[in-house]
């Protein structure tokens, strides 16, 4: 029996392309996402609110007697409601790539796309904002906790940075929390690795495991380590996007939950039309394009805000 040929974007016209292609894109955004990888999933539903139940705080259990009053549990649990909410991004690709070099544009995509759905996600829920500074999808972000700590606080005969991430662990735990991770922009890693003691020698080792490009790939004072560009906003091959100098969140994760209504879909159109930024009309028909439009559902909800604290730095170019 003869083999399959292999699916190309350029056999595919004006249709969902099935999810061997984009089964992928989808998974490996999960991986890259920095808050994905610290909080709980929860199911989401497309079409209705979804009622998750986040613990405020662990039963109590207490001894009783042989038919005595049974104590009561003075542990609450709130219930957050979770939305799906779209995201979206159209891709404009000349019909000659599309027709002489599928196999190169698939690769873009199982590149980039990925890239571009968890920095979208990670920056609403870490800041509140969309990619554009607009208010985000979500009604909780993490950057609303009131714990702050300035990284450069403590000096080097005290322990520097290491003295500083321990204050916002304390700040946590004192509030009644558990610190169960941190995630982090990529520049506090280099603050990191040059950090060292008062005679010059290293007070932490690298925290990711080399070769490794999924977002958790380390530990930070002890406890699990993601790494997000979101977390200060500065984006790599984006000029709009802006460093706020948040350098890390890290809390207890159990406060924090995200939900994911459906796959990654990628649609693909020759003939539909599209409008640019500065508002021109653009036909794909009339300019020999082919678009592709891929989209999915995510959710976000956290507890207690202050379950979290911010780790602040000074902003590149400031």
């Amino acid at each position: 029996m003869a083999a399959t040929a292999p699916l190309k974007l350029s056999d595919v016209n004006a249709s969902l392309l099935p999810r061997e292609i984009t089964g992928p894109i989808f998974e490996k955004s999960v991986e890259q996402s920095a808050v994905m990888a610290l909080a709980r999933r929860a199911p989401l539903a497309l079409d209705a609110t979804t009622s998750i139940p986040i613990p405020m705080d662990v039963p109590t259990a207490d001894w009783v007697g042989q038919a005595a009053k049974k104590p009561l549990s003075s542990g609450g649990v709130d219930v957050k409601q979770m939305q799906a909410k779209k995201l979206a991004v159209l891709i404009p690709v000349a019909e000659e790539v599309v027709l002489t070099n599928a196999g190169g544009l698939w690769t873009q995509l199982q590149n980039d796309l990925p890239t571009a759905f968890a920095r979208a996600f990670d920056h609403a829920a870490i800041h509140g904002k969309t990619m554009k500074g607009a208010t985000g999808p979500f009604g909780d972000y993490l950057a609303m906790t009131n714990h702050s700590v300035a990284l450069g606080t403590a000096s080097q005969d005290r322990g520097g940075i290491w003295a500083d991430l321990v204050t916002g662990m304390g700040e946590v735990i004192d509030d009644d929390w558990d610190y169960t991770g941190t995630i982090a922009d990529y520049r506090l890693k280099t603050s990191l690795l040059l950090a060292t003691d008062t005679t010059g020698r290293p007070i932490l080792v690298d925290t990711q495991t080399p070769g490794n490009d999924m977002a958790a790939a380390g530990s930070l004072v002890g406890q699990p380590l993601a790494y997000s560009r979101s977390v200060s906003g500065k984006q790599r091959r984006q000029s709009a996007s802006t460093d706020t100098g948040l350098r890390a969140i890290g809390g207890d994760w159990s406060q924090a939950a995200y939900g994911i209504g459906m796959d990654i879909t990628v649609r693909i159109s020759k003939e539909a039309t599209y409008v640019d930024e500065e508002g021109g009309v653009h036909s794909a028909f009339q300019e020999n394009l082919v678009l592709l439009l891929a989209e999915a559902y995510y959710g976000y909800v956290q507890g207690d805000a202050d379950a979290f604290v911010k780790f602040t730095g000074t902003p590149s170019g400031s």
